[in-house]
């Protein structure tokens, strides 16, 4: 038997054909975008008739509310064989600029003193009033520190939960904590926000991130669907790493590698 011939061996493999994928059933790709465009569609309208339907009702809910109060002569469904919405919006916006206005005068800050004095001298009207009082201050006052950052914070222990800061702690209050600078933290619960846990931290052990109120209030609301921007989330990432390294890196031995042979 002759041995094979060296050019043989020499020559380059013949390159196969390109096979074409098998096209996919026509049924299939006209219900993939036909639900495509209802997503896009549900995407587009769903949000503005949420927005649309909680405006009408809060403008319905203000109506409703200062109706009492707007004396029959000058409803417009008097004159006209149907309601108006937003009639008692207006008045009430009418309604807090002039008690404003007459509060800021001599005789209006004389009437607000008269009235605070006798709310403070109830038992027990006098705390509530006190704590909406200094809760409506704080929110709306041009100098108030209301949430106005995030950050991360280690609550509970080992998982990091996105808190807003509010004020410092009091002095009284200050004094009494061990360690250093305290910050207060109040914890949103999902999809509520607007109840959680409070409490405070040392400013040591929180992180403060470069997002938003509104963009962490979509996070927390959302259960985690809605994220910050991608740059944003590529820092809270980074962040979220490097607490967890300055509260005492694991040491994990690197895995054997296989001599070369």
């Amino acid at each position: 038997m002759s041995p094979p011939d060296e050019t043989s061996f020499s020559q380059p493999p013949r390159a196969l054909p390109d096979i074409a994928p098998a096209p996919a059933p026509a049924h299939h790709s006209a219900f993939s975008r036909l639900r495509n465009y209802f997503l896009t569609g549900l995407i587009l309208v769903g949000p503005i008739y949420i927005t649309i339907n909680l405006t009408w009702w809060f403008i319905n809910w203000v109506d409703d509310l200062m109706r009492p109060f707007i004396p029959v002569g000058l409803r417009a469904e008097t004159y006209l064989p149907f309601m108006v919405p937003g009639y008692g919006l207006i008045a009430a916006l009418i309604a807090l600029t002039l008690l404003g206005f007459l509060a800021a005068s001599l005789i209006g800050r004389t009437l607000v003193e008269f009235s605070e004095n006798l709310l403070n001298r109830m038992p027990i009207v006098r705390p509530i009033y006190k704590t909406m009082k200094q809760i409506f201050e704080t929110l709306f006052s041009k100098g108030g520190s209301s949430f106005r950052k995030v950050a991360l914070a280690e609550f509970p222990t080992g998982m990091w939960s996105v808190v807003f800061l509010a004020t410092p702690p009091a002095d009284e209050l200050a004094e009494r904590m061990p360690g250093g600078d305290y910050v207060s933290c109040f914890l949103p619960c999902t999809p509520n926000p607007t109840t959680g846990f409070f409490f405070y931290a040392p400013r040591s052990h929180v992180i403060e991130l470069d997002i938003t109120v509104e963009q962490a209030m979509a996070l927390i609301m959302s259960a985690g669907m809605v994220q910050p921007n991608p740059d944003a989330q590529k820092r809270l990432a980074a962040l979220v790493e490097n607490g967890r390294a300055s509260q005492g890196p694991a040491v994990l031995a690197a895995p054997p590698v296989a001599p070369a042979k």
